[in-house]
């Protein structure tokens, strides 16, 4: 099994400890000329397989949707009886959905369905066509992920839910949730993309393609038309899965588990390698020939295919511009199926339009199926994700919170000051105003200025747990380094851009300063000076690198990289045109007060907090 998903500390549940779940068929009431696909033709009858967990509160406010990837059905969590295979008892996305877990059952109502087209319940291509008493098979019609979100909020609507508190998908059901957000723009407060996008790569179609093709071909296949006479186009449709399932893994996770091992015998005749990979896809394939529908492959395939946000709207911005939801878009680090480029590319639009938004980059070896085999990592994410109420939400309630920063609020990262620092900071910002802090830490700065200034938003952090204690706060986050986060940033898109004790630790400052004052009409640089005369006297005295409360690292473990005086970032500043717009001095320590009162700031100050601009 899969790593144990949820909050942090949640032991594993075993399988007598599982909720038991039962999958039900709802027949949708549909006007009477049927439902209307997105290619104008018609469905006159839909049934739907789903599965729900949890509660649904009496607001029905709390209401989850998972959308399931390619080949999956609504069993997505808890102990089904029905299963013949005790394996297929437990939900696909168990690890994620159940009390305490990522998708806390406690808290919200979550709702499973096998996707339109499929062949676990839902009408497909298998199904009984009303008109002829038999199934579709080749009759069936092209169908889109639009037509597949529009059976799910049909779904959602006989369940007595108008608005979700979330959709959550990953691989095709991470498109499925971007189409919610665009097809239902205010019917949705959290939008959840894992390992997917705005539409497939070139690459993703061609494997796609000769998927398609192989099962065609198959002799048995029939024009689609093969369930009268008890063949299947088996070979083909096995075919396909180990073309697919090859997408789904990564080079590093195949070396690893099959490196060029080889079995004891093979047939040679047949051109067999014996390699153990082949005998892998050998056995995936034959086990996707006994639960899928070859039929429906091609049906969902075909729409994830033809798939495309921009296509369907003229462009992201058009698609997305309408949509009230909160977005956390996940990306996976050896995904080649969907490249992490093309979340950030998602990210830069919902940046540019100002949404809400959060983006999550999970290292893994294992390819695109990671969010499915290693979900540790990314339960964290989902429940900080998830944890408080979508921001509008809380705003409504009034959940921003006192207007004034308490006198004994911390910095946000290490000691300095217990404070005075933060106040200080406060003081260089304007009420209302849009920021972005560049190595945010753990989110308290917008936080705490969200609460006494009425500050909007995002942070950058490269830590994971920062990321996390971000989300749990309801401040978006981007996880990234500073210059490719700031890469994805349009010019003049922020107010303020805040380096508070970051600049120190870039590997390139100077591109950092000149980089936030293109995203943001001013600056807020803040950071420890140096050339404090305690650290030149500490340094003295006993001829090791000084530790402090603006330096609280030993000189082996400190993230500081860069380490500058009051001067020196005067002197960057001159050469890059910038101007200091204000500079406030920090100190705490006698000697510290003492040398500032004599006007040496650069002798005197334990910490700096300076606001910059572009000079004119």
């Amino acid at each position: 099994m899969p790593a144990q998903a949820g909050n942090p500390g949640t032991e594993a549940v075993h399988v007598a400890e599982r909720m038991t779940v039962k999958t039900q068929v709802l027949r949708l009431e549909l006007p009477p000329e049927g439902f209307r696909l997105l290619s104008g033709k018609h469905l006159k009858q839909i049934d739907v397989a789903y599965e729900t967990y949890g509660t649904l509160n009496a607001a029905k406010s709390n209401a989850m949707m998972i959308c399931s990837p390619l080949t999956t059905d609504a069993h997505a969590a808890g102990y089904n009886p029905d299963y013949e295979r005790e394996k297929d008892r437990i939900g696909w996305w168990d690890d994620m959905i159940g009390p305490g877990k990522a998708m806390d059952t406690n808290r919200y109502f979550v709702i499973a369905s096998n996707m339109l087209g499929g062949c676990k319940g839902t009408t497909g291509p298998g199904s009984i066509n009303p008109d002829s008493g038999l199934p579709y098979g080749a009759a069936f019609p092209k169908i889109g992920v639009e037509d597949m979100v529009g059976v799910q909020r049909l779904l959602a609507l006989h369940l007595g839910i108008d608005v979700l508190e979330a959709v959550v998908g990953g691989s095709m059901g991470g498109m499925q949730a971007l189409q919610w957000a665009t097809s239902y723009p205010d019917k949705v407060r959290k939008c959840i993309c894992i390992a997917a996008a705005a539409c497939l790569s070139a690459q993703a179609l061609g494997f796609e393609i000769i998927g398609r093709k192989v099962i065609v071909n198959d002799p048995h296949f029939q024009d689609g038309n093969y369930y009268g006479d008890g063949t299947i186009p088996g070979r083909g449709l096995a075919y396909a899965r180990m073309i697919g399932h090859l997408t789904y893994l990564s080079a590093l996770s195949m070396h690893e588990k099959f490196g060029r091992n080889r079995k004891e015998a093979w047939d040679e005749a047949r051109f067999e390698t014996g390699f153990e990979v082949e005998s892998y896809l050998n056995h995936q394939g034959d086990q996707f020939v006994k639960r899928f529908d070859a039929n429906s492959y091609l049906h969902i395939t075909w729409a994830m295919d033809h798939f495309d946000l921009v296509h369907r709207y003229g462009s992201l911005d058009q698609a997305f511009g309408p949509s009230q939801a909160e977005f956390l878009l996940v990306a996976l680090s050896s995904d080649w199926l969907f490249f992490p480029e093309q979340t950030r590319e998602l990210g830069r639009v919902l940046l540019r339009q100002k949404k809400v938004v959060s983006l999550v980059e999970l290292d893994s070896p294992y390819g695109h199926d990671a969010f499915l085999l290693e979900v540790a990592n990314l339960s964290q994410v989902l429940y900080g994700f998830l944890e408080k109420p979508a921001f509008a939400e809380a705003a409504k309630a009034g959940a921003g919170g006192s207007r004034s920063l308490a006198p004994s609020d911390s910095g946000v990262r290490g000691g300095f000051g217990a404070g005075p620092d933060i106040r200080a900071l406060a003081s260089l910002v304007e009420p209302g105003s849009h920021i972005l802090d560049i190595g945010c830490g753990d989110g308290q700065l917008i936080d705490r200025l969200y609460r006494s200034h009425g500050v909007t938003g995002i942070g950058i952090d490269i830590d994971l747990s920062h990321v996390v204690e971000c989300l749990r706060k309801n401040v978006p986050v981007l996880q990234s380094d500073a210059d490719r986060g700031l890469s994805m940033i349009d010019n003049g898109a922020f107010d303020y851009a805040v380096l508070n004790r970051t600049l120190q630790e870039v590997k390139k400052p100077q591109l950092v300063v000149n980089e936030m004052l293109r995203v943001a009409r001013k600056g807020i640089v803040a950071f420890p000076n140096f050339a404090f005369a305690g650290n030149r006297l500490s340094l003295l005295a006993t001829g090791v690198m000084p530790v402090s409360e603006a330096l609280p690292y030993n000189w082996h473990d400190t993230p500081n990289i860069h380490l500058f005086s009051l001067d020196d970032f005067r002197l960057l500043c001159a050469r890059e045109g910038i101007r200091i717009e204000k500079v406030q001095y920090l100190g705490e320590t006698l000697l510290s007060k003492a040398i500032l009162a004599l006007g040496r700031p650069n002798l005197g100050s334990e910490f700096v907090i300076a606001r910059i601009s572009k000079q004119a």
